[in-house]
């Protein structure tokens, strides 16, 4: 049984008994062999077929020696396709010209009359090249595709509410500037897709954008997640690891949940963003990063300063431009546009048909609380739209009359309805106001840890 041959050849030469040898011997090796004797049609040929190597004559009967033909046609066939493959068909004292072709772009050079074996073995060379080119390629693609769904989710920030415009007036003027930006608000308010839009409309819009939550990290892993480690640094060390700094250079980092970094881990990270330098775990090396910093936090970082438990001086270098979101309640102008997105949105990803929400809806949602942002009002709708059976959301498609219950004053709640949670809440609640926001000696209060009591006020939105 035959070997399958692959690989589509093109010869350029002038030499139509060359053409002719050379194609008898190389179509036992490779899927297609087309010759051609003027290199002008070189751009229709080359638009016609993706030939995966192009072997070019250096010398055509215009020019017969000082092979400018040849520098000409590489130059056009690379800028017609960048990843193309073209291998030099050249004389002996032509070699120092192959040489300087070969810095031009030109993959490597033949010498005529050539040995069959090592004209087999240069082209085979040159396909692995291309196929090499292809794959790159198509990672490429693949990474700028797989970002762009990244980013194309929910991509315009939706809002026309005058808080909004300030925020996108912003976003506008930072953007332009490698100046680290603080992105401040409650869960749920979009601090993600400001800090995208960010990157989007910044110089390094062409590079990583790599985000990281902190929260999420263990002490134990920080150093190993931010600045990468050698093989054998620890347990599952198995290979050498890029941190996310080294992941984001020349892009953007994307800090979020900062404000739930322990004390201990704020010096390292003021450390790497003062030096702009990293060292993995596991090694002495220094390596230097270039990343612009956008962070974000839902925590009050400015009590936590005063209270000991998040550093001034990381505080000033993260927070040269602060962004503050508004929670939703205070833009419920853009509740309606929102709505519409997002019904839209998962309509589509349910099929089903749901055109919009009615006025009735509407009314009820701008004046519910949304102590969740933005993310509850897209989980609701997206329960809505799954289980009604309406063209039209009606109120008792999001279940907002049961959610307004939460919403009633915490005196008047008779304890016979409360369950655990309801009771922590309001106790939470209580201490902040006792104790005027100060959260250490509302945790105090308490008996919890402040990295307890900040992940209950995450938990119930306070």
């Amino acid at each position: 049984m035959n070997e399958q041959r692959i690989g589509k050849i093109l010869i350029v030469d002038d030499n139509e008994d060359l053409l002719k040898a050379a194609k008898i011997f190389l179509k036992r090796h490779f899927a297609q062999v087309d010759t051609e004797t003027n290199p002008d049609l070189l751009p229709i040929l080359t638009h016609n077929e993706s030939y995966d190597v192009i072997l070019l004559d250096m010398n055509f009967t215009k020019d017969v020696s000082s092979g400018q033909e040849g520098f000409y046609w590489l130059d056009r066939i690379l800028e017609l396709d960048p990843s193309a493959v073209v291998v030099l068909i050249t004389a002996y004292g032509d070699v120092n010209l192959a040489v300087k072709a070969i810095k031009e772009g030109a993959t490597d050079f033949v010498l005529k009359p050539w040995e069959n074996e090592r004209l087999l073995a240069t082209l085979n060379s040159a396909l692995q090249l291309r196929q090499k080119k292809l794959e790159v390629n198509l990672l490429k693609d693949q990474k700028q595709t797989l970002q762009q769904d990244i980013d194309n989710k929910f991509k315009d920030i939706i809002g026309q509410s005058p808080a909004m415009q300030k925020v996108f007036e912003t976003i506008e003027r930072v953007a332009a500037t490698d100046a680290n930006v603080l992105i401040l608000g409650e869960n749920g308010t979009g601090k993600e897709l400001v800090a995208r839009a960010i990157h989007r409309h910044s110089k390094r819009r062409r590079e990583a954008f790599v985000g990281v939550d902190l929260g999420a990290i263990t002490t134990t892993l920080f150093e190993s997640e931010l600045f990468g480690h050698k093989k054998g640094a620890f347990t599952d060390a198995k290979e050498d690891r890029a941190g996310r700094f080294e992941q984001a250079h020349k892009g953007t980092l994307f800090l979020d949940e900062i404000g739930n970094l322990p004390i201990n881990m704020q010096s390292k990270l003021l450390a790497a963003l003062q030096n702009r330098q990293v060292t993995r775990v596991g090694t002495n090396r220094s390596t230097d990063v270039d990343i612009r910093l956008i962070s974000a936090t839902n925590m009050p970082v400015y009590n936590m300063v005063y209270d000991n438990s998040f550093r001034q001086d990381l505080l000033y270098r993260i927070n040269t431009i602060e962004i503050t979101l508004p929670p939703l309640r205070e833009r419920v102008e853009d509740i309606p546009l929102l709505a519409d997105h997002f019904i839209s949105y998962y309509s589509k990803k349910y099929n089903k048909d749901i055109r919009k929400a009615s006025e009735p809806l509407i009314k009820r949602m701008t004046k519910y609380h949304w102590p969740g942002n933005i993310r509850e009002l897209q989980h609701s709708i997206e329960r809505a739209v799954i289980m009604s059976n309406h063209n039209v959301l009606q109120p008792e498609d999001l279940f907002l009359q049961k959610m307004g219950q939460a919403e009633k004053s915490e005196e008047n709640v008779s304890l016979d309805h409360l369950n655990i949670e309801d009771v922590e809440r309001i106790l939470i609640r209580k201490a902040l106001q006792k104790h005027n926001g100060h959260i250490t000696r509302a945790a105090e209060e308490l008996g919890l840890t402040r990295s307890s009591l900040y992940r209950r006020l995450e938990k119930y939105g306070l």
